[in-house]
């Protein structure tokens, strides 16, 4: 048997195995709808923004005009922003009446040990714990996310029918761009492969995930934690929070949004490749070997097939049947995305470009140069006890 034909035998293995053994993560389904609680608790958001005035206003405002028939108040952390995020976002409050219900509070000097997103998140949650003292839910949001007006009601809704601990939501990213539209819908689908959403559900599943831009948590849990401390250091802090409180016994759910959209742009190919690049080696910790056995497999599942299945002898019609289960498991997150059928077949060539943006992270990371957002490096080679490349 020729390597082609080994390869394609590979590939139709690899995907069946996915849509079949893999927590049916390919599918998408509406989000379960729950009974109305006796009372709605006190809810405070809390949102660490650095340099967000351009998308903030939207943001605030789509929070203070939820439906929440419970009582519903924000803290916006301006982390040591340039361009007059605070004023933006009181100003905003200000203007719809409900600027009693905003507190914009400044965030002390990030010190050592500490992601500029987890010390001004860990301040915010500080805040809303003084000024509400009964506060019977946290949600822990961004400043680039425009919430759809039922989407709290619901969220708490499941929250107490369901007893969990950490409701989490990923947004609908945005997707005007013809580049947003190839890359964004994959970012979503490869992050369902890696974290089944019903294996990060399922309390007997040791996965657990959740996405950072929307997440519902009962204070008692994450002060069972320890609070932010917890994850002090995390680059991908919404997964290591989620693992933090499934390790402590909580239950968690990971869906994705129906009405809550992220505001941000990605300013063409290289902002979606800076996106990946970040945290990608991260995501891999920082390990060589990993990193080959990605690009490894990458090659053999997603580029493969296609490759196969357009030339001639072995491995053809095998090629051809793996591309097919390949597009027939990326379809649904296509139609999520509400974008032409059209899209689902061409993830091969999506799957290339997220591989040369992990490659390129690993890259920036021994370069000192990793996890680079709004002027901070927060995850290069430890060096004499520091980051190489640290901004403060």
């Amino acid at each position: 048997m020729s390597l082609a034909s080994l390869a394609g035998l590979a590939g139709i293995g690899a995907w069946s195995w996915l849509l079949t053994m893999r927590g049916n993560f390919w599918r998408v389904s509406p989000l379960r709808r729950a009974t109305l609680p006796d009372e709605w608790p006190e809810v405070v958001a809390v949102i660490p923004a650095r340099d967000e005035a351009e998308v903030i206003g939207d943001s605030v405002e789509s929070l203070l005009s939820q439906n929440y028939p419970g009582t519903l108040s924000v803290v916006v952390v301006d982390d040591h922003s340039s361009d007059g995020t605070a004023e933006v976002a009181r100003a905003r409050a200000e203007a719809i009446g409900c600027a009693d219900r905003l507190t914009v509070v400044q965030v002390p000097d990030l010190p050592s040990g500490w992601t500029g997103k987890m010390w001004a998140q860990s301040h915010g949650v500080a805040t809303a714990r003084a000024l509400n003292p009964e506060l019977g839910l946290l949600l822990l949001t961004d400043g680039d996310i425009e919430h759809g007006k039922g989407e709290l009601r619901q969220s708490v809704c499941r929250l107490r029918a369901e007893r969990l601990d950490m409701l989490s939501l990923m947004v609908r990213l945005r997707t005007v761009s013809w580049w947003e539209r190839a890359i964004v819908p994959a970012f979503v689908f490869f992050f369902r492969m890696l974290y089944p959403f019903s294996w990060v559900s399922d309390p007997r599943s040791s996965t657990a995930a959740a996405a950072g831009g929307y997440v519902l948590i009962r204070p008692a849990m994450l002060e069972r934690i320890g609070g932010i401390k917890a994850v002090k250091d995390a680059l991908i802090d919404d997964c290591a929070l989620a693992s933090v409180v499934k390790a402590e016994g909580g239950r968690l759910s990971l869906d994705l949004a129906e009405k809550t959209v992220s505001l941000r742009g990605y300013q063409g190919p290289m902002g979606l490749w800076r996106m990946i690049s970040r945290s990608a080696y991260t995501q891999l910790r920082h390990s060589p070997l990993l990193l080959l056995g990605t690009v490894a497999v990458m090659m053999l599942v997603f580029v493969a097939p296609p490759v196969l299945a357009l030339r001639s002898g072995g491995g053809a019609s095998t090629g051809a049947l793996a591309w097919a289960a390949m597009a027939i498991a990326y379809f649904p997150m296509v139609r999520y995305y509400r974008l032409l059928p059209f899209w689902a077949p061409l993830l091969p060539l999506v799957a290339l470009f997220y591989l040369g943006a992990t490659i390129h992270s690993a890259i920036k990371y021994w370069r000192g140069e990793g996890g680079e957002w709004k002027g901070r490096v927060q995850d290069g080679r430890v060096q004499d006890g520091r980051v190489e490349g640290a901004a403060a």
